[in-house]
């Protein structure tokens, strides 16, 4: 049947815009295709520029233990991460691992043993040695002329050398490690005879220290965490908790009776501004002949510490100290004796008061706040 023009032309035109259709069609789906293709490209690269790392979960203060519960691990671009940034736990682990001799054990990045674990190592007088671990026992060693030598570890808490925000990515250069290693002596020890800082709180590090009326001025112990006790919603005004080793609680027994002895004695706290940075104080307090007798006797300290006690109140230097705190306890210039009591109970009162009044200020209302 023949078509009149008119119907051709309709035709033709019908065909002309499904082609034209078609080919918009074909276009818009190529273009999509792309994008997709670019886009899907743009993740994989992201996916290759993005690394996991362990970051802070919460806040954390300069000298704070930091323990792998405060960790979360994240992926962040690897162009803002630093470069000794890690997402292995061992390797943090391997932070703070160090014999009982305080010889640092460590990692090389680039060994890996057949397990692809990380190779430990140690130096011990000059030399390095692989430290293995036994499959049967887990005991570490190392081999000295063919044979084992087992290592025996301190457990040494990394601690923030600078306040952290959360969110911070861990470094080696952000931590390091503890001044006090836990030991096996160590206990939890309560004291509400040391004048304290008048803005002490927990998780501040202090020195215990002695002065005596002659101007002497000794560190019992040096830079221990304390924890203020709350009661009744308060922390306390006079009281401290501090884990001590036995030797460290001899120096504090023994300072405490002889602050007893001597009028216008005191023993108080001095803070650490910055105690991730700050490095703990040499005790210079001398123990008196019976503490340490108790010492060289007490089974709870280990032989090494003993010999260690020995030889360092055997010097000359430490017995011109002890002679001198011996002669404060022979002085019987009663009146110098009964003014300088004096001066220093003042002193310790006004100090215990102006603690007391900061204590109850921190849970008193203020004007439209609440002192936190």
């Amino acid at each position: 049947m023949a078509t009149n023009p008119m119907q051709r032309k309709a035709r033709n035109s019908f065909l002309l815009g499904m082609l034209l259709m078609l080919v918009i069609s074909g276009a818009v789906i190529a273009v999509l295709v792309l994008q997709l293709m670019n886009k899907m490209q743009e993740e994989k690269q992201e996916k290759l520029e993005m690394v996991s790392v362990y970051v802070l979960k919460n806040d954390v203060k300069s000298g704070q233990v930091i323990t792998s519960d405060m960790l979360t691990k994240e992926s962040v671009y690897k162009k803002f991460v630093p470069a000794n940034a890690t997402s292995n736990m061992d390797i943090i682990e391997t932070w703070k691992m160090q014999d009982k001799e305080g010889n640092e054990i460590y990692i090389k990045t680039n060994e890996k043993g057949d397990n692809g674990i990380y190779k430990l190592y140690i130096k011990r007088n000059g030399s390095e040695y692989e430290v293995k671990q036994e499959d049967e026992t887990e005991q570490y060693y190392i081999e000295v002329r063919n044979e084992k030598e087992y290592i025996e570890l301190n457990s040494v808490p990394l601690v923030a050398k600078v306040d952290l925000n959360a969110n911070t990515v861990l470094t080696e250069d952000l931590i390091t490690r503890a001044d006090n290693p836990v030991q096996d002596d160590i206990r939890k020890q309560e004291y509400n005879i040391v004048v304290l800082p008048v803005d002490i709180t927990t998780g501040d590090y202090i020195d215990i220290r002695v002065m005596f009326p002659n101007g002497q001025d000794f560190i019992v112990v040096s830079k221990k965490e304390v924890e203020i006790p709350n009661i009744a919603g308060m922390d306390s005004i006079d009281t401290i908790w501090a884990n001590l080793s036995e030797e460290e609680i001899l120096h504090m027994s023994c300072a405490i009776i002889e602050a007893a002895k001597i009028p216008g004695s005191k023993i108080y706290a001095n803070k650490y501004t910055d105690p991730g940075m700050q490095k703990a104080a040499t005790p210079t307090y001398i123990v008196n002949s019976e503490t340490l007798t108790q010492l060289r006797n007490d089974p709870n300290i280990l032989e090494k510490s003993m010999n260690e006690i020995a030889s360092r109140y055997s010097g000359e230097g430490s017995v011109a100290i002890r002679n001198n705190i011996n002669g404060q306890l022979n002085n019987e210039n009663i009146d110098t004796q009964s003014n300088l009591q004096t001066k220093m109970e003042e002193s310790v009162t006004n100090s215990k008061n102006t603690r007391k009044e900061y204590v109850e200020s921190l849970a008193t209302p203020t004007t439209g706040t609440t002192a936190q």
